[in-house]
């Protein structure tokens, strides 16, 4: 099967895509959001926990107006998504039953494609591509859309949410470079054992500071306030990023009373 690349997104999703979104909405879960009067009028970047499969749904299907989610790019083309998909969803699963995953990274290869070459989506690349990636988004951002980002990868950082990749900050520089303007980025803690998204308060990028600095500033006040958020709420099972057997969750306890 060709390849399919990402899509000019002025251009009418595929009918088979619009079928399937209009099955996923149907079914998922309801969700009751809170804190969206915390959200701009205008671009932002919305940078939320991963919570598995129920992150990206729900940047898709509730993030209100114009807005762009960033995707790995290997899950837009066929040849790429099982290797990755394995990789990234299933290693941790137990050793007797990863055969099935293996076999399942194939079978959701068609699918992975038409979904997320028909959302609202910004292919992700780690090699020099990223430059196509940091430029569309700081041309969707200049258009007034939001960006959506989930930057956990698989370094352990608390029992809410895993360390965060910290590239992503680079756009509000790139943002104020075309328009003179200091970014937002809003915290988002999405909690499906309670059928909740909780928005947090912004934080503001400030452009007099260098780039490393406001790298490690800015996502590690994001992991707090996420953290804070997941940890204000009744007690509930958090969805970890990366896909643990279930026995493995953890609760939203306070870190103080978790490492006891």
């Amino acid at each position: 099967m060709k390849n399919l690349t990402h899509q000019d997104k002025t251009k009418k999703p595929s009918l088979l895509y619009r079928i399937v979104r209009g099955l996923v909405k149907l079914f998922f879960p309801k969700y009751t959001v809170f804190g969206q009067e915390k959200l701009p009028d205008g671009p932002c970047i919305i940078v939320a926990n991963h919570s598995q499969i129920a992150g990206p749904i729900l940047g898709e299907l509730k993030i209100p107006g114009d807005h762009f989610i960033w995707c790995s790019a290997e899950m837009m083309h066929i040849k790429e998504v099982p290797a990755y998909a394995y990789r990234d969803f299933w290693t941790e699963k137990p050793g007797w039953i990863r055969w099935f995953y293996k076999i399942l990274s194939y079978l959701i290869a068609p699918l992975s494609v038409l979904i997320f070459n028909n959302a609202h989506t910004i292919p992700v690349y780690r090699d020099a591509r990223l430059i196509s990636t940091m430029r569309e988004s700081t041309k969707k951002l200049s258009e007034g859309c939001k960006i959506v980002i989930f930057p956990e990868h698989k370094v352990p950082y608390n029992n809410i949410v895993y360390a965060f990749q910290d590239r992503f900050v680079d756009l509000a520089r790139l943002y104020h470079r075309k328009t003179g303007k200091d970014l937002l980025f809003v915290p988002l803690y999405i909690a499906p054992s309670l059928k909740q998204m909780h928005y947090g308060d912004p934080v503001l990028y400030n452009s007099e500071n260098d780039s490393e600095t406001e790298r490690a500033r800015i996502s590690q006040e994001l992991m707090q306030r996420i953290t804070d958020l997941a940890l204000s709420l009744p007690e509930h099972t958090v969805v970890p990023y990366v896909n643990l057997p279930k026995k493995q969750y953890l609760k939203n306890i306070p870190l103080e009373v978790f490492n006891d």
